[in-house]
């Protein structure tokens, strides 16, 4: 019996020593940061801002590697079935495991088994906007309008599934409304159509619309944070009106499970480190982006939490992937 303490004992203490080392010794060679969109879209220019001084602390290189397709699930599957060393990670938005699960029937992984959240990096600002044409200049306008005008308001999306699809789902079933929703393919023909009066509304990036909504050309009613936004300080929430609509999807970093937790642990203060710094948030701040951080077990609880709202939310609009 004493002999098996033992045994275990080392064992434990064998194992115990090999995961430190491992960890002391990481990184020492890149780090791929696999985004599961294309590139040039707001996920990918938040991961390109964050990888660069995040390679400068580490001390290796960061290699972006964009793998869109799928709702975002060929990256997510990528990382989920790659080694649990650190060295591939992925920067995501809520898709691969707070949407995807209840919007599509079967995925190529399991979220909750075979990722692992580190660390919140930011939270992208969705803004709801509407056409010149639209006599509202208010959210509570807005809703009245729509109800006064049952299923002859339209809402564009970059797509089903898209975080502009579900920010719309929400707002509807808040505010207890019929809007018909126009799937897009992309931020870019949804933008097209809005501007030409082709479709009433949208919820999305403000960075997508800022400009637009500065030269006047669409009217700004309500930021889908519960905070109002610096990029569009005069604009309030649609939390004023809708009390707790929160739409606003976090961008944040995860690794394969059975990652060792003190790698897991040397990203996360990483990652925090890098969100303090001014440069980075001013960089961000002109896309609209607000800086988050945190511990793991605060993105743990937001994924779940996240995860619940949206379930909800998508069974009640009945969207499907597949």
């Amino acid at each position: 019996m004493i002999s098996k303490l033992v045994t275990h004992g080392v064992a434990g203490f064998l194992l115990a020593s090999s995961t430190m080392a491992l960890a002391q010794d990481y990184p020492n060679r890149p780090i791929r940061m696999v985004v599961p969109f294309a590139a040039g879209g707001g996920a990918d220019i938040v991961a390109r801002a964050v990888a660069q001084p995040l390679s400068k602390r580490l001390g290796q290189p960061i290699v972006v590697d964009n793998k869109p397709g799928g709702g975002a699930t060929l990256g997510a599957d990528l990382v989920a079935k790659s080694p649990a060393d650190g060295y591939t990670i992925l920067y995501t938005t809520p898709g691969p495991q707070m949407t995807n699960p209840y919007l599509m029937s079967k995925l190529p992984y399991d979220p909750a088994r075979d990722l692992v959240p580190v660390a919140s990096v930011a939270i992208v600002p969705n803004v709801l906007v509407v056409s010149k044409n639209v006599p509202a200049r208010t959210v509570k306008e807005f809703i009245q309008y729509a109800k006064t005008n049952p299923g002859k308001v339209n809402y564009a999306s970059a797509g089903i599934g898209a975080s502009s699809h579900l920010a719309g789902e929400l707002f509807k079933q808040s505010a207890g409304i019929h809007m018909v929703h126009i799937p897009y393919r992309g931020t870019g023909p949804a933008l097209a159509d809005l501007l030409s009066g082709e479709v009433q509304a949208a919820i999305d990036s403000i960075a997508v619309y800022k400009q637009h909504i500065d030269s006047g050309a669409l009217k700004a009613l309500g930021v889908a944070t519960r905070q109002r936004s610096k990029a569009l300080p005069n604009v309030p929430t649609i939390a004023d009106d809708l009390k707790g609509f929160d739409a606003a999807p976090v961008n944040y970093i995860s690794v394969p499970a059975k990652t060792p937790q003190a790698i897991v642990d040397r990203l996360n203060t990483e990652i925090n480190a890098v969100l303090q710094s001014a440069e980075l948030q001013e960089q961000l701040a002109t896309h609209g982006v607000i800086p988050q951080g945190g511990t793991q077990a605060e993105m743990v609880a937001l994924v779940r939490s996240e995860a619940a709202k949206w379930k909800k939310v998508i069974e009640t609009s009945g969207a499907k992937l597949d």
